[in-house]
């Protein structure tokens, strides 16, 4: 997907792993679409960017989230709900990103209107290979709604 007169698509990780945010943020740097990346470590965290309060009044509204589910403060699935019940924020595409195998998530997390819901594998070479499908998919061929 070519975006928009060539804006750069918004990307907002959250996600509490420093290794994690760091591989993610090196595989992005290197695609092929521009792209600017907004990091939360806890859900609390998140849903103040995503909802311009306080200091991040001017934060710019994500095109995608990546979103892990076991995070401190609010877990992923709470701020699953959280952004899906929001009239401002529930057409925001959101990616399951986690190590949960957990029927029950996943379950959960579709009826929760996820996007998708993709495993973290423990490899580091799967785990690029995971985060350049993403990218290829998800910023090449899907269209994105903006605004």
């Amino acid at each position: 997907m070519k975006s928009e007169f060539n804006k750069p698509i918004e990307i907002m990780v959250i996600e509490d792993n420093p290794g994690d945010i760091r591989l993610i943020e090196e595989v992005f740097k290197d695609a092929q679409i521009k792209n600017n990346m907004q990091i939360a470590q806890d859900g609390e965290k998140a849903l103040e960017m995503l909802r311009n309060k306080g200091e991040h009044s001017q934060d710019t509204r994500p095109d995608l989230i990546l979103l892990d589910l076991n995070l401190p403060k609010m877990d992923g699935r709470e701020l699953l709900k959280e952004i899906k019940e929001d009239e401002n924020l529930k057409c925001i595409p959101v990616i399951i990103l986690t190590t949960s195998n957990a029927q029950e998530d996943i379950i959960e997390t579709y009826k929760n209107n996820a996007n998708c819901y993709i495993n973290k594998p423990f490899d580091f070479d799967q785990f690029i290979r995971v985060i350049k499908t993403i990218e290829e998919f998800w910023l090449n061929t899907v269209k994105l709604p903006s605004g």
